[in-house]
């Protein structure tokens, strides 16, 4: 079995779940569209969401789709760097809000994972989720993620394999992320049916809570997997509105799609 739900972050999940609903985890990147203007969008995020993804831009993203990379290219362009990602992380914190970050090794690893941990913790994050790093790769990351009380979030998909699926629940801490698709990151007409049936399969093998991103866009669609997830996580949807101005309004509803 993976990592009992005692931890600070599964505890946002199995407190939302305690009140009859699922949590709202939201996307935004750090310095977007520059590093101040992303403080203000991130408090406004942490008025609605549960826990909020920081994610780091990069110039090399494996897995995310046109709005967020468009929105990373910004955040670079206007001078981000990724000591920015802890001054964004703190003020989350401060607005009394939750947070992770979301990232890829090459900026942890350049940055030194040890001192980023170290770091993320002062500054109040619970944990990361880094798509490129696998478990049985992840040792330095992990001792230094125990070492400062954050949890190592690990992904899971459609085509991953019963095998592949239980050794990555296993060296997981704080929640599972459910991709509901195979593919890069973007908003959806509709979430694929297969994330129900992956949802399933991992409570198979663990106790952590499971929440479902990858193309969730609406208050409706969140709604649907509130009915079988511990969570629903949203991003390109809020990048979008946050450039549209209407943020504020797509939360809300978000976190009303939650509570259905």
């Amino acid at each position: 079995m993976a990592r009992s739900q005692s931890s600070r972050l599964a505890k946002i999940f199995t407190d939302a779940r305690a009140e009859g609903r699922a949590a709202f985890v939201g996307y935004l990147p750090a310095g977007y569209p520059t590093v101040e203007e992303s403080f203000s969008l991130m408090k406004t995020l942490a008025q609605h969401a549960d826990l909020i993804e920081v994610g780091i831009p990069f110039t090399d993203p494996m897995m995310d789709g046109p709005t967020i990379q468009k929105a990373a290219d910004i955040a670079l362009g206007n001078g981000f760097r990724v000591k920015d990602t802890i001054a964004v992380v703190r003020a989350i914190t401060e607005a009394g809000g939750n947070a992770v970050v979301m990232t890829y090794w090459n900026p942890v690893l350049q940055y030194g994972p040890e001192k980023f941990a170290e770091e993320l913790a002062a500054a109040g994050g619970l944990g990361s989720i880094i798509p490129d790093l696998l478990p049985e790769e992840a040792e330095r990351w992990a001792t230094a993620c125990q070492n400062n009380d954050l949890d190592p979030v690990y992904l899971v998909a459609p085509s991953t394999t019963a095998e592949r699926l239980e050794s990555t629940v296993s060296a997981g801490g704080g929640f599972i992320y459910a991709a509901s698709h195979m593919g890069v990151t973007g908003a959806q007409e509709e979430v694929a049916s297969s994330a129900k049936e992956l949802v399933a399969r991992v409570r198979e093998v663990s106790d952590l809570p499971v929440a479902v991103g990858l193309g969730v866009r609406n208050g409706e669609q969140a709604a649907s997997i509130v009915q079988y997830a511990d969570g629903v996580i949203i991003g390109s949807a809020l990048i979008q509105a946050a450039e549209d101005g209407r943020l504020a309004e797509l939360a809300e509803e978000l976190a009303a799609g939650v509570r259905k």
